[in-house]
């Protein structure tokens, strides 16, 4: 008997159902930055630390794949996926013309410490952990500076730099690929684009959108994929969203680009030499989409009380998808030790190292 989307994310939804003694699972909406903004709040034992993933696009969400990556993590962390302001499920419960004003990026920064201030109360931890993804990777770096106080460390995934030259990288890689190809299409299309992203001015949507095109056909976004069409059928299985959520993914991200996006990539935050709070990057060593090689340059110069880069080497810039295995093994060794205080028991088995 065939089965229907129902059916199926009811077998997801009660295969990953939170069942320990001391286990949280939440689907709610939160008061951040004056609006009501969805999170999902899963894990084994609500006295482990707080992990909150910062989502990607903009307007790129993560809850509805969280499925698929994020169940072994919830043994060690109460992870936080959170639908942003203009994202997802926060997308379809608000009126979209009346919060475009509030799409800027200062608004979604405020948003970000806003969200940690409430975590760190409504769990009563100090500090949290806090794991950026691409765009949200810029969002998560603006929390390390602005509060480090709050975070017990800071995981940069598809870390965003200098996000004008890793445009320009990006751009010619791709047409490297498309040249050794002989795909005539792509190199003229590529060609069209010149000069890419010169200078420090936004970069057209629809220059970019042509770009990209090609730079995930050659697997630049998805290592050995020709895009993220996989990640987004995923979507389908989300138990947290509804059909109507789902609808609403598309035009959530449409939205998002249309206000953030261009402004993103002008932003080099290769002028932040100094944090004063741990630091992990977890870099695709295929990733071409926000440029992995251009962050490890970045890491290179930056001052932390520790400082770590994990290389991934299947990986692109999807790395918790790509390699969720390695991922989880490398947040609960390397990461979660760092939420030990240095007075407190196991300090001994912090690893993060001064680099």
């Amino acid at each position: 008997m065939s089965k229907t989307r129902e059916d199926s994310v009811a077998i997801v939804a009660d295969m990953r159902r939170v069942v320990t003694d001391h286990g949280v699972e939440r689907l709610e909406k939160v008061r951040i930055g004056g609006i009501d903004q969805w999170v999902s709040i899963r894990g084994s034992d609500r006295r482990n630390p707080v992990l909150l993933m910062l989502h990607g696009g903009p307007g790129w969400v993560s809850m509805p794949t969280s499925w698929y990556f994020q169940r072994g993590w919830e043994e060690f962390f109460t992870v936080v996926q959170w639908d942003q302001r203009g994202a997802g499920k926060t997308y379809a419960s608000h009126d979209p013309d009346a919060i475009a004003p509030t799409m800027t990026r200062e608004r979604m920064v405020a948003d970000a410490v806003e969200m940690v201030a409430w975590l760190r109360e409504a769990f009563s931890q100090d500090r949290i952990f806090v794991l950026g993804q691409s765009w949200g990777s810029y969002l998560g770096l603006e929390v390390a500076r602005q509060r480090p106080e709050w975070l017990h460390a800071y995981i940069g995934v598809g870390q965003i730099s200098n996000a004008p030259e890793s445009e320009r990288r990006g751009w010619a890689w791709t047409l490297e690929q498309a040249r050794q190809d002989g795909n005539a299409e792509a190199v003229e299309e590529l060609m069209s684009l010149q000069p890419y992203a010169q200078g420090t001015a936004p970069v057209p949507l629809d220059d970019l959108f042509k770009q990209r095109k090609w730079l995930n056909h050659y697997g630049g976004m998805v290592h050995n994929r020709r895009g993220g069409q996989a990640e987004a059928a995923a979507l389908w299985l989300a138990p947290e969203y509804t059909d109507a959520d789902l609808a609403a993914v598309w035009a959530g991200n449409d939205y998002s680009m249309t206000h953030l996006l261009s402004g993103v990539l002008t932003l080099d935050m290769t002028t932040i030499r100094e944090l004063q709070t741990p630091l992990f990057l977890f870099l695709g060593r295929h990733d071409h989409n926000v440029s992995s090689e251009l962050a490890a340059e970045w890491f290179a110069t930056v001052d932390a009380p520790c400082k770590e880069l994990v290389w991934f080497e299947q990986s692109a810039h999807e790395v918790m998808n790509e390699e969720p295995g390695k991922m989880l093994l490398t947040l609960v060794a390397h990461v979660r030790p760092m939420a030990t205080g240095a007075e407190g028991p196991g300090a001994s088995v912090r690893r993060c190292r001064q680099d």
